[in-house]
């Protein structure tokens, strides 16, 4: 993904009061890039301040500067890899000290590794590593969060960015797409478990969202696009501030009666669009990974 895709934008008409989320702190894993650092600009200006995760630090501190200042709230970069739970409780340790000690309000697992790979390529390792980002991650990241923070302060609100892709089976994506039917479970198991004790588990799956590196790998600036274009029932392509609109709900009040679903914000996508073959095997990877 290049550096120019992740800035802020130019203006923004809230779909909610502008304090919606006043004086919260939100968690943002994957928040640095593409949609996570939407979603994490449009929740800083409904009022929240931000921690955001990711692996790659120079990045994660430019995005933090950026969505600081573009908001006037304050934004926390908190390098680490979320499949090392001991790495993921020292950096939120370390970003919440930075906030005065404050506790996290809001959850949003957006960390995930994906690449484009038949499953006869697929090696073991590499379907392990999606694996690990997407579910093992957003296990280890609600522990932490839940052990430090909801489970002493009354609860909190988990979001959960999940995909459509095992809906329909999605070429070159076996990995990817039984990473996301893990996630989607642990959403259901976790609000089921924890609903007591106030906590909300929601999962939220984008569908092709353009200016991302996804839709590009997909096809999104090939000739295919349009045909993509018109199977989708509300016949457009979906924005990054699209999901961040839809994450602002979910993890707002007014869906405080809200848990355990996943919401598909895709424009029909789902039921509709599929990969050709014919454009499948143009991806094909020429050496296992």
């Amino acid at each position: 993904m290049t550096e120019s895709r992740d800035v802020c934008l130019d203006s923004y008409q809230p779909m909610f009061r502008e304090n919606l989320l006043q004086n919260q702190v939100a968690l943002i894993s994957g928040g640095g890039s593409g949609i996570g650092f939407r979603i994490t600009e449009v929740f800083m200006r409904h009022g929240c301040d931000a921690i955001i995760m990711g692996r790659k630090e120079q990045r994660l501190r430019e995005a933090a500067a950026r969505l600081s200042s573009a908001t006037g709230r304050t934004c926390i970069a908190a390098p680490c890899d979320v499949r090392q739970s001991e790495m993921v409780d020292s950096a939120l340790r370390e970003a919440l000290s930075k906030l005065g000690n404050r506790h996290v309000n809001i959850l949003v697992n957006g960390a995930a590794g994906n690449f484009l790979c038949a499953a006869d390529s697929l090696t073991p390792k590499g379907f392990r590593t999606v694996l690990d980002i997407d579910a093992v991650g957003s296990f280890i990241l609600s522990r932490c969060v839940y052990d430090r923070c909801f489970s002493k302060n009354g609860g909190g609100v988990i979001l959960n960015i999940s995909a459509t892709l095992y809906y329909k089976g999605d070429v070159l994506q076996a990995h990817a797409g039984a990473a996301k039917a893990a996630v989607d479970a642990l959403t259901r198991h976790l609000a089921v478990e924890w609903g007591d004790r106030g906590v909300r588990v929601n999962s939220l799956s984008p569908g092709p969202i353009e200016d991302t590196e996804g839709f590009d790998k997909l096809g999104g600036k090939s000739p295919m696009a349009q045909r993509m274009l018109q199977a989708i029932p509300l016949a457009r392509f979906g924005t990054r501030t699209d999901i961040a609109n839809a994450a602002v709900f979910l993890v707002s009040p007014a869906a405080s009666y809200v848990s355990g679903i996943t919401m598909v914000v895709d424009g029909g996508a789902w039921m509709t669009v599929a990969v050709p073959m014919s454009h499948a095997r143009k991806l094909m990877p020429s050496s296992k990974l």
